[in-house]
């Protein structure tokens, strides 16, 4: 069966990553998947539901199984991944140099959670994480920060995640909101005045350059449940979030 446009991944893919979970469950001599749905099915079936984001019991519908097991086998296997794919995050100080950074920022919508006002953004008008996304200028994700809430500024968000100090010596573009860092971003129209010509020709070079980004960032956001809203435990997004951006490069093959 192909699971291509479900899973994010192609077959040969899902197979290398099933191998690795297999050889790290050897050592541990632990099995955390039920075993009548055996490693292939059950690392495929967590794959769909972050990639997809549907609810568990729709997705134990498609693979025959409960909600219940469809819980027990996405929080086993889950872990499993982030272990098997931790040497494909590239540490971001390597990947960025040499290199012209693209960054943005975005949010994972997490929905309303009580204790948790702080994660609604008056911007977004939703509450969720936010973090920031270094791409190049062909669209390539480079690294994503660490989230933090919802409600800050990208600015602030860029310095409190430890960027503006890791990219101090690298050129990169943003939009206006990085405007007070190193970033190279579009120059506002004067109070009163218009820009030059010289301005217009540079700020439309730099909005054709962040299209790359943006880019970027749906290509992330494919693994819809970076996207579409997290109904999971907030405590465990964080790590989430790594776990899927470790998937991420792995589809684009670093």
């Amino acid at each position: 069966m192909r699971y291509q446009s479900t899973t994010g991944l192609v077959a040969d893919q899902i197979e290398e990553l099933v191998a690795r979970i297999w050889q790290i469950v050897q050592c541990r001599k632990e099995q955390v998947w039920p075993p009548t749905v055996g490693l292939y099915r059950a690392v495929t079936l967590t794959l769909v539901y972050v990639r997809q984001n549907l609810n568990q019991a729709a997705v134990g519908d498609l693979f025959g199984v409960s909600q219940p097991t469809v819980s027990r086998v996405y929080r086993g296997i889950l872990p499993l991944i982030g272990e098997a794919l931790c040497l494909h995050v590239p540490d971001l100080e390597e990947a960025i140099r040499g290199r012209l950074v693209l960054v943005d920022g975005t949010d994972v919508p997490t929905g309303n959670r009580a204790g948790h006002e702080d994660n609604y953004s008056g911007k977004r008008r939703r509450a969720g994480l936010n973090i920031q996304v270094a791409a190049d200028t062909e669209g390539g994700l480079l690294g994503i920060s660490t989230p933090l809430c919802g409600s800050m500024h990208d600015r602030k968000v860029f310095t409190e995640s430890g960027w503006e100090d890791l990219l101090v010596e690298t050129s990169f573009i943003g939009d206006p909101a990085y405007q007070g860092t190193r970033a190279i971003t579009p120059r506002k129209k004067p109070k009163g005045g218009e820009l030059s010509a010289a301005d217009k020709k540079n700020n439309k070079t730099i909005s054709s350059l962040r299209s790359a980004v943006e880019r970027c960032i749906a290509h992330l956001k494919n693994w819809k449940i970076l996207a579409t809203g997290y109904r999971g435990r907030l405590a465990e997004l964080s790590n989430i979030i790594r776990i899927v951006t470790a998937l991420e490069f792995y589809r684009l093959g670093w």
